[in-house]
């Protein structure tokens, strides 16, 4: 077999391959001798400078797995390799603690002015004065998002005597107790943090994760750090939040668009900037490589790959049946995760009529995937999904049922906090995922990925009506709606299918509705 390396890696992993398989290192290819080459390789590996588009994977006749030399694989199209059966994979944990390092060092350069400081001498001045810092003892970090680099950075924060508070939610409340960190919901996160950091992955439904509502929640004199995922804040709010004086300022790794050297916030007097260097030491592209090439040789000699981003679920006719729930099962977890408020505690996954006969782990799987593919950096398969849970501390059970009422099959995810419980439940008709249970109501809703505004309100005249016209006046097109009820004029949910986001101002206007109890905009 042979793998063609396409983008630098470290020596280490080169080596650790060739004791295996014949590997060929083309750097620099064009688009056109990449097509030309890949067809003769059975793996591929890159890092961020190629991008493995379908026709990439097309032209890889033999292709079986492709490594990305990092975490992210944003420039690989996972769905086309999926569709022909090639396993992506990446390296998630090799460059925990030089992230950790690189975020805390940025932590240190704003508090202390070290990159004005150091350019300003350059430039002949000794202007001491100008630079006056703080010190970090006793200050309050934030940390959103506590996976294995916001753990680390948690740990280097204490030795430093800061206050440390995290907020998330899919984390059980004893694991914030054994890191020593103070448990906090969203507000409180953004009201007392002297520097919030941001440690959750970049999905759809992540992008702008901090923009112009959160910075004005912010202290005046909080920073924002983010060597995550340049997606997850809304450069133009942090700008105006800036200029604004809303927040003192920002260290960033990391940007909407790189290279980013024409970013207007690289060159903002208020902002710390580096280009993408968190994961860049020489230990850690070290161990990416090595971890990469493990992953590699693992799928080629039929062994489970623990940090496959599309491992496949099953195979044969089984993959007939269990596929189309499997979609399901993530749509269901990935929408509990967005209805829940507060600290998970339990989640408990119920399957009922004939699909309670079936093997349903890689059902299990996938709904732990849903759950946390929105607040976990690491890739959630069928190898590694009770381990993520069970690194993360989730307590998930099953039960199975060979009694269905209403439908032959039923999937449900019930997630219980430390304030309320969401349910979802869904079920596949003439074979495709339906969601047919939201709490207590039962609801007909296809997920297509578009938005969906949530209320829980009193069934009475004119509720419906005061949401569409406060829609209507924000210009906000509504494509579908239907309300499910406990009874006349008694308790009622109801799901309108917007066109849109809909901004806060507008969720707010929605909550000041007379009886109507609560408002959310998912993702469906």
């Amino acid at each position: 077999m042979a793998i063609l390396v396409v983008d630098p890696i470290a020596q280490d992993g080169i080596d650790a391959l060739a004791k295996h398989v014949q590997v060929d290192v083309r750097l620099g290819l064009s688009r056109e001798e990449l097509l030309s080459l890949v067809g003769d390789y059975e793996g591929l590996i890159v890092r961020s400078e190629t991008r493995v588009t379908a026709e990439v994977i097309s032209a890889g006749k033999q292709l079986k797995v492709i490594g990305r030399a990092g975490v992210g694989v944003d420039n690989i199209d996972v769905e086309a390799a999926t569709e022909r059966g090639i396993v992506v994979v990446n390296a998630p944990a090799a460059i925990t603690i030089t992230t950790a390092e690189h975020t805390f060092g940025l932590i240190m350069a704003a508090a202390r002015n070290i990159p004005q400081a150091a350019q300003s001498l350059r430039e002949g001045r000794w202007v001491r004065s100008q630079f006056v810092g703080t010190e970090l003892r006793g200050k309050t970090l934030g940390v959103y998002g506590m996976g294995r680099i916001g753990t680390a950075v948690a740990k280097r924060a204490q030795a430093f005597e800061m206050e440390v508070i995290a907020h998330d939610p899919f984390l059980p409340e004893d694991a914030f107790h054994r890191a020593g960190v103070e448990i906090v919901d969203r507000d409180t996160l953004l009201a007392r943090s002297d520097f919030l950091t941001l440690h959750v992955p970049a999905t759809g439904q992540n992008d702008n994760l901090i923009g112009g509502p959160e910075f004005a929640k912010m202290k005046t004199s909080a920073w924002l750090v983010n060597c995550a995922r340049g997606a997850l804040v809304d450069e133009v709010a942090l700008i105006e939040a800036l200029d604004a004086g809303q927040i003192a300022g920002a260290a960033l790794d990391v940007f909407k668009v790189e290279p980013a050297a024409d970013n207007p916030l690289v060159h903002h007097p208020h902002v710390v900037a580096t280009p993408h260097l968190a994961a860049s030491t020489t230990e850690a592209q070290a161990s990416v490589a090595v971890e990469t090439a493990e992953q590699i040789l693992a799928v080629l000699e039929g062994r489970p790959a623990p940090f496959a981003v599309n491992a496949p679920i099953v195979s044969g006719e089984a993959a007939r049946v269990l596929g189309p729930f499997a979609q399901l099962t993530q749509t269901l977890g990935n929408l509990c995760t967005q209805l829940a408020e507060g600290q998970m505690r339990s989640v408990e996954i119920t399957y009922s009529g004939e699909i309670a006969e079936l093997d349903t782990s890689v059902l299990l799987a996938s709904a732990i995937r849903g759950l946390l593919e929105n607040v976990s950096q690491e890739p959630v398969n069928l190898v590694n999904a009770s381990i993520v849970a069970r690194n993360r501390g989730l307590n998930i059970t099953e039960r199975k049922t060979n009694t269905a009422e209403t439908y032959a099959n039923l999937v449900s995810v019930r997630v219980q906090t430390d304030r309320a419980t969401s349910l979802v439940g869904g079920t596949l008709i003439n074979g495709e995922p339906h969601i047919v249970c939201i709490d207590d109501y039962w609801v007909t809703v296809v997920p297509t990925g578009g938005y969906v505004l949530l209320t829980h309100h009193v069934d009475r005249p004119g509720i419906v009506g005061k949401v569409g016209t406060i829609l209507g006046e924000a210009d906000i097109n509504i494509s579908s709606m239907q309300v499910g009820r406990e009874s006349a004029r008694g308790p009622a949910l109801m799901l309108l299918s917007v066109d849109n986001p809909v901004p806060n101002d507008v969720i707010l206007r929605i909550q000041a509705i007379a009886d109507l109890r609560d408002v959310k905009i998912v993702r469906i």
